[in-house]
């Protein structure tokens, strides 16, 4: 996804009013435009085409039909290449942990500033993830019940040099491109060592590479 191109957005919402408003705002916003409205996940499922097909997809979670647990499981499944930033009103640590498991790449909530929304969407744009404020301290929250409970943690699997330099690396907000130009290999080098650690450590997004990094003491929290 280039910077130079219009980035299409859909914005999926059963509040009207609010939905209104949103198209306004983020039509105002340099390089976006809105390409997709729909009422529930459901309406979505049905408007999204090849050919009509958003870069990013702002999702409401609670909306009836079809909610946006289900709809953001839906896009990892059939449109992948789709970034799903969650848009909520919900702030508890359940509802955010189980949007990114379904594959959002961030979480915002609906009284979010503006200026915070245009950030989130560039970063989706630019790093294909956005990690608020709210969303690390709540990685931050699980990963230390995880530590202090009674859940055994699976033995570390052996990491080489350069899958240990790359897991740490994208442990911080580096695109992979830079990440590949860090380590001085072509993007396809670093899409085999991420494809292999999801592989190897069990994990299925960069959020699991960095929670395995974090459990294991390959990073450390500051």
């Amino acid at each position: 996804m280039q910077h130079s191109e219009t980035i299409q957005v859909a914005l999926v919402d059963d509040h009207k009013l609010f939905r209104k408003g949103m198209v306004e705002l983020i039509c105002n916003f340099s390089g976006y435009t809105i390409s997709v409205e729909a009422n529930n996940g459901k309406e979505f499922t049905q408007l999204i085409t090849p050919d009509n097909c958003p870069h990013i997809a702002l999702l409401d979670i609670n909306m009836p039909e079809m909610d946006g647990y289900s709809t953001a499981a839906w896009l990892k499944k059939e449109y992948p290449q789709v970034k799903v930033l969650a848009l909520s009103m919900y702030d508890n640590e359940d509802s955010i942990i189980r949007m990114l498991q379904c594959g959002a790449r961030g979480y915002i909530l609906k009284d979010t500033d503006p200026a915070e929304l245009k950030e989130a969407l560039d970063a989706l744009v630019r790093k294909g993830y956005y990690y608020s404020e709210l969303v690390s301290g709540v990685l931050v929250s699980n990963i230390h019940k995880n530590l202090s409970g009674n859940t055994k943690e699976p033995l570390p699997v052996h990491l080489n040099e350069r899958e240990t330099e790359f897991l740490k690396l994208a442990c911080t907000e580096l695109a992979y491109k830079e990440i590949a130009d860090r380590m001085g290999v072509g993007v396809r080098t670093v899409d085999g060592y991420r494809e292999a650690l999801f592989e190897k450590l069990q994990v299925r997004n960069r959020v699991g590479l960095v929670l395995y990094a974090i459990r294991h003491g390959i990073v450390v929290l500051s």
